[in-house]
């Protein structure tokens, strides 16, 4: 809904209304160092933000959870993952995703198939664990003595059990994600201008902080926003598919 929300293009400027106020008629969020309406900009930033999110997570959810499966249910898999697992968490998140960002180009696609293949590890942890209590279920056990092969029970019996388990873990990838895509645009390897993006807007704002702060704050609380939103969602599904469980 950026295009309809936001009161100019994101990108057009205004030479003769540079570093306007907050609140000033036609700019409530104020402009930038080009007269370029911030608001309009954090609109649409914010929604670069999450389409990298989106297509990070969604591609994080689907090889960690395969791989995960696997790891869980045929043993002489699970060696295998686990140890590529290990590997790849002794980084830090972010250095692995900057890295698989500067090796394949900056851009907004690139942004998330880092981001996203920086967190499958983390799904590969949650649905091994996953596959590796529900394949001693009963009705794993007597779908095994139908003669039922592994993919099958994989398809029918394990992955709708886990699946409550991976949508809270999508829901807390996604707000590190986010962050993920801020740090990339902001240091050159994620959104490419002149496309906004809020980690842009805060590596724009910096040279001015003093004369124009309003210009990172408001980027900034946007990213704050976003995470903060992410995480009570993921809190509340938590409690949605997991009834039981601890509060």
């Amino acid at each position: 809904l950026a295009p309809l929300l936001a009161p100019h293009p994101p990108t057009q400027v205004h030479f003769e209304t540079p570093f306007q106020q907050p609140r000033t008629v036609g700019f409530p969020l104020g402009t930038d160092d080009l007269g370029r309406d911030i608001l309009s900009r954090v609109l649409f930033g914010a929604r670069a933000s999450l389409q990298v999110g989106v297509l990070a997570v969604a591609l994080s959810v689907v090889v960690g959870t395969a791989l995960g499966m696997a790891a869980g249910y045929w043993r002489h898999l699970d060696a295998v993952v686990s140890r590529l697992t290990d590997l790849a968490l002794a980084f830090p998140f972010l250095v692995l995703a900057v890295g698989l960002a500067a090796v394949r180009g900056a851009s907004l696609s690139n942004a998330a198939i880092a981001l996203g293949v920086a967190h499958v590890p983390q799904v590969v942890r949650v649905v091994r664990a996953e596959t590796l209590r529900l394949k001693g279920a009963d009705y794993v056990l007597a779908a095994r003595t139908m003669d039922a092969r592994g993919a099958r029970i994989l398809a029918t019996h394990v992955l709708p059990n886990a699946l409550p388990a991976v949508v809270v873990q999508a829901t807390v990838i996604m707000p590190a994600v986010v962050i993920g895509e801020a740090l990339l645009s902001f240091l050159g390897l994620g959104v490419q201008p002149p496309t906004p993006s809020l980690g842009i807007m805060l590596s724009d704002a910096q040279q001015y902080i003093f004369r124009a702060p309003y210009a990172a704050l408001f980027p900034g609380l946007a990213i704050v926003l976003i995470c903060l939103a992410f995480n009570l969602l993921g809190d509340a599904l938590r409690d949605a598919l997991d009834p039981g469980g601890p509060r």
